[in-house]
């Protein structure tokens, strides 16, 4: 049966282009975890997950258990990281799935611990990433927790301590310091780490912002310092964005970042259809409360989208959408499923006509940093806003 006409288009070739771009971007000092948590950053795991391993990624990063295991189905060979860490009752499919956890609490190992205990894994089977907090104060491990972390790791005990790793929180300012004092900081917890006897195989850090602004090699530089490999993840360049940085570049813009300007692009398009066309009267309202009147006579077009897709319900009165390669202005307030655009200046608007929200029509081009600015927000939750009815194609 034909569905409604709201749906997301996926290029899964631009995608395995831009996984490769970044890897070649990484060589030779790092490799890549490639990040496929929340749904693909809303684009779909099932399609992007086994894109991205066509490409040449080993491993892959997810949010939870739930989403390591629908990964594991899809790519049985790759490795897969489980970012959030484990919640009670968890471990067991964990290990039933081989995926491997973040660790930052002292329940977290107990947990991992006595679930490997229960399917009588051998001494140092049981690979685990261990997170340290160098100044987000999110997850990881802190100076004070981090000796009770260390002292579950020991020769009889399930954990081989394959990476380590931390969050930069700041890897888009421009001027780097943040970052600077993050990795400071990484550097004196593994000098302990390495003293308590303990060593990591790969070092766990660093986003797109990370490896955009050319800082592979310092992480890299870092790691070997340690006796460690670098591992990056990339997130948001893998779907085709290049994280604004604050302040500026300017002069000082990296080559790494102005490749990635010009090889990186969008895998997502967001599409749905003219439902209704109408022409009305100056002083007709639109929408619920009339916060729309028309000033002049008009012609509408209603289209099958609204906020229960996604469609943000602030961008009423305030943004644009593609049709026919105009940009036509949403009048009224976004409904649920429904929203209105003004297509007066827009000839020969008709039902069934396509309308783009998010992608390239014509010569015009709607991008996910046009609705985070007009909604407030940032591109990551523009993607991750869209509902799960709407449906996931590639292309």
């Amino acid at each position: 049966m034909p569905t409604r006409p709201c749906r997301v288009e996926i290029r899964t070739r631009t995608l395995e282009d831009n996984y490769r771009f970044l890897a070649n971007l990484a060589a030779p000092h790092a490799e890549l975890l490639a990040i496929v948590k929340a749904d693909a950053y809303g684009h779909s795991l099932a399609h992007c997950a086994p894109a991205v391993v066509r490409a040449g990624a080993q491993w892959l990063g997810v949010t939870s258990v739930e989403e390591g295991i629908v990964a594991r189905a899809l790519c049985p060979a790759a490795q897969i990281l489980v970012i959030a860490g484990v919640f009670p009752g968890q471990a067991a499919a964990l290990l039933a799935h081989r995926l491997t956890p973040v660790a930052w609490e002292p329940w977290h190992l107990d947990q991992l611990e006595a679930a490997a205990h229960a399917a009588g894994l051998a001494p140092g089977s049981l690979p685990i990433h261990l997170e340290i907090d160098t100044g987000m104060s999110r997850q990881g491990a802190s100076p004070t927790t981090l000796p009770v972390l260390l002292a579950h790791i020991s020769p009889a005990s399930p954990f081989r301590l394959e990476g380590i790793m931390t969050h930069l929180f700041a890897a888009d300012e421009a001027d780097g310091r943040v970052t600077a004092a993050q990795l400071d900081r990484l550097d004196e917890t593994l000098g302990r780490i390495s003293s308590a006897g303990l060593f990591g195989e790969w070092l766990n850090v660093g986003n797109s912002a990370a490896l955009l602004a050319g800082q592979a090699r310092a992480i890299a530089d870092l790691a070997a310092h340690h006796g460690m490999k670098a591992l990056l993840r990339p997130g948001f360049a893998l779907y085709g964005l290049v994280p604004e940085f604050n302040p500026d570049f300017a002069s000082a813009e990296p080559a790494s970042l102005a490749a990635a300007r010009t090889h990186l692009q969008p895998v997502l398009s967001w599409k749905t259809q003219v439902v209704g066309v109408r022409s009305v009267p100056a002083g007709a309202v639109v929408g619920y409360n009339g916060t729309f009147v028309a000033s002049e006579p008009m012609r509408l077009a209603l289209i099958a989208a609204g906020y229960g897709d996604g469609l943000t319900r602030s961008l009423g009165n305030r943004f644009s959408l593609l049709v026919h390669g105009a940009r036509a202005p949403l009048v009224g307030r976004v409904s649920m499923d429904q929203a209105v655009l003004d297509v007066t200046g827009v000839p020969g608007v008709q039902p069934g006509d396509e309308v783009v929200i998010l992608g390239t029509q014509g010569g015009q081009t709607i991008t996910a940093f046009d609705h985070a600015r007009a909604a407030g927000t940032i591109p990551w939750e523009i993607f991750t806003r869209i509902a799960p009815r709407v449906p996931r194609r590639p292309v």
